[in-house]
């Protein structure tokens, strides 16, 4: 390739952010809430102007959604989609293109979502051929031909679908063929039928075969309805999967779930509403849980909750391994790829382990596989579907942020601002502050791609503290019962947790048990079923990471420190200097690390 080929991919949902690509390789990746400060915020025009700092123009932009660029808006008078029109207004595509034709340049792949997921994962894993399976709250939306034989006999109707779980074939350069796919919607659709998948990403049919299973919620969107009866949004899923452990088993509680036509499917005598946004349970099934709490109860201290979190959790991850199995039947392959909202279930993680290698089968569970991915996944799947390359070019890499370069005098100014002292420090003085009982947040480098801070925007502490959990979860505004993480030297992981096979876990995306013994040890960090989500950290993927950890270590002979993401409840991880510092200003955070620098930060609060 003699020229530079830029690609920008674009999300433009609940995670939207870009991701942009020179010859084939990730120059950064980030979330628009990141910059704009405001949680899921839509629309990724801050990220877009972002894009004019690396290159003036891009040789073509794919955009990433569940639904087409017509649902986007429209520029006053010339009529262009809104992210095109940016694009032409600061100059990174032509200006030249007629505002009232499609702009040559731009791609849109919204009705592609599941493969987008798929082409994530499997661009990022080390695999060159491989099964995605992509389990997610609602992905593109459809309108297909469908007959009602269960409840319209003959009836031919047009209806809206949207994607909620896939089975995909992975190869290079640009091969994503459908194998089994998941439709829902808000009335049932009983039926098994067969159609072809949507167009190629060029535009040309691929006449792949699939088999839809329709009308029922899927396996996210039932999560997301147990979420919300828990008293949470239903996008906060987590909070669920760290209540679920205060659980038991309950026979008050129907199952989510039930056999239909050799198909298990989604009870919708439970779940009664769930799409295109909503999602909801039926109450009225549920006994005694039927009465609402009285106001201002907080609705995790009940039992009855507690057990729906501990049933939907249980019954959800069975279903998912249930799916990878059959992933492995339809394609053959052994080698798996977990993608999409569901794949952030670190819980659910663990649990697959335990069978799949007793299958021989080996699972890459995407880090960014949220929607937030979904701009790498559209930005790599356009790169290698226009230029037809068969190489590997990107690694799961997770530090993706924008590079930012602090002069002495920018932290000064910074510092100044903020009510700051700046004092030189090193590793031992800050493991001296964490085992004193206090927070030490860190920040450095690039900032993390995905919803998990890996000690480049985290918050740090001492995780021998008994009451460490309380604490922490305090002084960052959030619920008693949801758990926090460890960053563990990579050579010690095997001694506190078991693995289960694998040889680290560096991106966070497992709730380990821990090795006995080890629970008293770390009692912060441990959850209340004696699990732990952890990072293996190496020096050679973060030194001076790992060398906190290992000052740590040399000092308490514990080589794990607890880790959480620097922000406070409700708001985006930090990404600037400016960032941390105004968190640290509205908390009781007092020092803040910068071991690029040598330096600590200290702001007293009163």
């Amino acid at each position: 390739m003699n020229n530079d080929f830029w690609v920008l991919g674009i999300s433009r949902g609940h995670n939207a952010g870009v991701c942009l690509i020179k010859n084939g390789k990730i120059v950064f990746a980030i979330e628009e809430e990141r910059l704009t400060r405001k949680k899921y915020d839509g629309g990724p025009y801050a990220a877009m102007i972002k894009v004019k700092e690396y290159t003036d123009k891009v040789d073509y932009m794919f955009i990433a959604h569940t639904q087409n660029l017509d649902s986007a808006g429209k520029v006053d008078f010339t009529g262009d989609d809104i992210y095109t029109g940016l694009a032409r207004k600061i100059g990174l595509i032509d200006q030249r293109a007629d505002p009232h034709a499609p702009h040559p340049q731009v791609i849109d792949l919204s009705a592609q979502h599941h493969k987008i997921h798929a082409a994530c994962a499997f661009y990022r894993s080390k695999f060159k051929d491989a099964v995605a399976v992509v389990v997610d709250g609602s992905g593109s939306v459809r309108d297909s031909n469908f007959v009602f034989d269960k409840m319209y006999p003959n009836d031919v109707t047009r209806y809206g679908m949207w994607e909620v779980e896939s089975i995909i074939n992975c190869s290079y350069p640009a091969e994503f063929l459908t194998l089994y796919k998941h439709s829902a919607c808000k009335d049932p659709i009983l039926t098994t039928i067969n159609l072809n998948d949507d167009a190629s990403v060029l535009g040309e049919d691929d006449h792949t075969f699939i088999s839809v299973k329709s009308g029922n919620a899927g396996i996210t969107k039932v999560y997301e309805a147990a979420t919300k009866y828990c008293g949470f949004q239903e996008i906060e899923a987590g909070k669920t999967m760290g209540l679920f452990p205060y659980g038991k088993p309950n026979k008050n509680i129907p199952k989510f779930f039930t056999e239909f036509d050799n198909f298990t499917l989604s009870d919708r005598n439970v779940v009664t509403a769930f799409y295109p946004r909503g999602a909801a349970i039926n109450s009225q099934l549920f006994d005694e849980m039927s009465n609402e709490p009285a106001e201002g109860e907080d609705v995790t201290l009940l039992q009855n909750r507690r057990d729906v979190a501990y049933a939907v959790q249980t019954e959800t991850q069975e279903q998912v391994l249930n799916l990878i199995l059959k992933a492995v039947e339809l394609s053959g392959k052994k080698q798996v790829l977990l993608v999409g909202g569901y794949a952030l279930n670190c819980v659910a993680n663990y649990y697959f382990l335990n069978k799949l290698n007793e299958e021989g089968i080996e699972l890459h569970v995407e880090p960014i596989s949220n929607d937030g991915g979904t701009a790498i996944g559209v930005a790599l799947l356009g790169f290698y579907a226009l230029t037809q390359m068969k190489d590997k070019l990107n690694d799961c890499e997770i530090y993706l942020g924008p590079k930012y370069d602090y002069s002495n005098d920018d932290i000064a100014n910074l510092a100044q601002k903020y009510g700051a002292v700046i004092e030189d420090a090193d590793h031992q003085r800050v493991v001296e502050l964490m085992t004193s009982k206090n927070i030490v947040a860190c920040f450095q480098g690039r900032s993390e791609n995905g919803p998990r801070a890996l000690g480049n925007r985290s918050l740090m502490f001492d995780p021998t503290f008994k009451d460490g959990k309380d604490y922490v979860n305090n002084i960052k505004r959030r619920e008693y019962f949801r758990p926090f993480a460890g960053s563990i030297l990579a050579e010690d992981v095997h001694e506190w947790f078991d693995l289960r096979g694998m040889k680290d876990s560096p991106h966070m995306m497992y709730a380990v048990n821990c090795q006995p013994g080890v629970e008293e040890k770390i009692p912060s960090i441990i959850h209340v079923d004696g699990t732990c989500r952890i990072q293996t950290v190496s020096e050679q993927d973060n030194p001076l990471y790992y060398q906190i950890i290992k000052a740590f270590k040399e000092k308490t002979g514990v080589p794990i420190i607890f880790n959480t993401s620097f922000n406070l409840g409700g708001d985006p991880l930090v990404e600037t200097l400016e960032d941390a510092l105004w968190t640290l200003q509205q908390s009781q955070i007092e020092y803040l690390y910068l071991p690029e620098y040598s330096k600590i930060l200290k702001i007293k609060n009163d």
